[in-house]
């Protein structure tokens, strides 16, 4: 079985790492740490640049390097879990389950930190968007 956790670096996707590290373990699932970069474009002299590309990537790898490291700690000492990570780019939602897609994951999680200005939503947009768009069980950790 194989999992999939994505990070941004904040607090509450640390504990949805966790959160998946732990189940991991007790299923004898792989596990997977996905953190989606996306940049931002500019038009220069007609064009498409991305500015900070390499330090966009750099940070993008400290972050999976951080969650990794929080995923070994919450494996349970009985279990033993494969952990990977991969950097991917575009937008969160599409690539979260995009990638899930291709590569046969059966079990999502996801943070939700709650950025919305919309009172009424209960669910972040990518959770939400995570959720609609994927036909495998999503956990939302807050």
């Amino acid at each position: 079985m194989q999992y999939l956790v994505a990070t941004d670096g904040s607090a509450v996707s640390d504990t949805a790492v966790e959160h998946a590290a732990e189940q991991a373990g007790l299923a004898d699932a792989d596990l997977e740490i996905v953190h989606v970069l996306t940049p931002e474009t500019e038009l220069v002299d007609g064009q498409v640049v991305l500015p900070g590309e390499d330090a966009a990537i750099e940070q993008g790898e400290r972050l999976l390097a951080q969650a990794r490291g929080v995923a070994e700690r919450s494996v349970p000492d009985s279990a033993t879990v494969e952990i990977t990570t991969e950097l991917l780019t575009g937008r969160p939602a599409e690539s979260i389950t995009s990638h899930a897609d291709e590569n046969g994951i059966e079990a999502i999680y996801v943070g939700h930190r709650g950025l919305s200005d919309k009172p009424d939503y209960v669910v972040g947009s990518v959770a939400k968007t995570v959720v609609d768009k994927t036909t495998v069980p999503v956990t939302i950790v807050r």
